[in-house]
């Protein structure tokens, strides 16, 4: 069995490290393949959509997206361990100058699941609506009218083998109220107008309800630590920042404690921060700077520097090390 120690031990040096976990500068392609094969529980990962509009971040063109992924798919499927999963969170695109949508992420989801050779299964289909979202793109839905507004990004749960280690019984929700009177006062097995034959057996308490694969969360974070702290310092914040609870959700369903999580794609290691506080080990990839930087200030320590201590130290060469991580907020 491969610990975490042994996962990033041919690594080089991490950029900072906090009490469960890593963070490194470079070229994912190039970090990923220093891992050892079958070593990662879980990758969660947001990678650069294929946006017509051209973001700082660096993101391809929708016709060139599975040739460029591709390359990261192999090294995924790699390091992946046997029961291991995979999750991408992936936008939709428009078709430039027309109010069609482009194909890509579907295009890129058939080609991981009937590739010749390292071919992913589609585990589930997950999506996430995020009820704020500003209307877009604004020449079709505010100017002329004629659609309505994109609210639902794309998260592909992705596995090398057909069981991959799950346990939803870690992401049971609160009952309805409805759901509690009926555990209360009792049900009548029969069979419903829909034809389904509930037993006795469904008034059972499990501990809360099962969740769907529609994830409802809004993206508002305005005046978080970990804008603040950027802003002390200077710095700009990552500016596609997917919410705290999309890696929270996926981390409980798909890893135990003490498993190793990585995203290749860290930005603003959102998932590095939910892991650390599920208790799993994680290593971040970066390949900008300016957003490591940034992501360090997802952590703090007690008796230790304060975050924008760390920065100014980090700048200057010195300590890197934080040891816990800050509550969210």
């Amino acid at each position: 069995m491969t610990g975490y120690p042994d996962v990033v031990a041919s690594l080089p040096d991490p950029y900072y490290r906090a009490t469960l976990g890593s963070a490194y500068l470079g070229d994912a392609i190039d970090l990923l393949s220093r891992l050892p094969d079958d070593s990662i529980d879980l990758i969660m990962t947001s990678p650069p959509f294929a946006l017509q509009r051209k973001k700082e971040y660096g993101n391809v063109p929708p016709e060139e997206y599975v040739e460029w992924f591709d390359a990261f798919a192999n090294q995924f499927w790699r390091v992946l361990k046997e029961d291991g999963s995979l999750v991408v969170h992936i936008a939709d695109s428009w078709t430039e100058g027309l109010p069609t949508k482009s194909l890509y992420h579907f295009r890129l989801l058939t080609h991981l699941c009937l590739r010749e050779n390292r071919r992913f299964h589609l585990a589930q289909d997950f999506y996430w609506f995020n009820p704020a979202r500003l209307p877009s793109p604004a020449e079709w839905v505010t100017v002329r009218r004629i659609r309505v507004k994109d609210a639902v990004d794309h998260l592909w749960w992705l596995s090398k083998s057909p069981y991959p280690k799950a346990d939803n019984r870690a992401i049971l929700k609160a009952y309805s109220g409805s759901m509690k009177n009926l555990l209360k006062n009792g049900y009548v097995p029969k069979l419903r107008p829909s034809g389904h034959d509930i037993s006795g057996k469904f008034q059972r308490d499990r501990g809360g309800a099962i969740p769907p694969n529609l994830l409802m969360m809004g993206n508002t974070e305005s005046n978080s630590h970990y804008l603040r702290s950027c802003r002390a310092a200077g710095i700009k914040p990552h500016p596609a920042r997917y919410p705290y609870g999309i890696p929270q959700f996926f981390i409980r369903f798909l890893s135990s404690q003490n498993d190793v999580v990585l995203d290749p794609f860290a930005g603003s290691n959102v998932t590095g921060i939910a892991a650390q506080q599920l208790g799993r080990y994680w290593i971040a990839f970066e390949l900008i700077e300016n957003y490591l930087k940034g992501s360090m200030f997802r952590f703090s320590g007690d008796g230790v520097q304060s975050t924008y201590d760390l920065y100014q130290s980090r700048a200057r060469g010195q300590s890197r090390l934080l040891d816990k991580a800050e509550t969210t907020d």
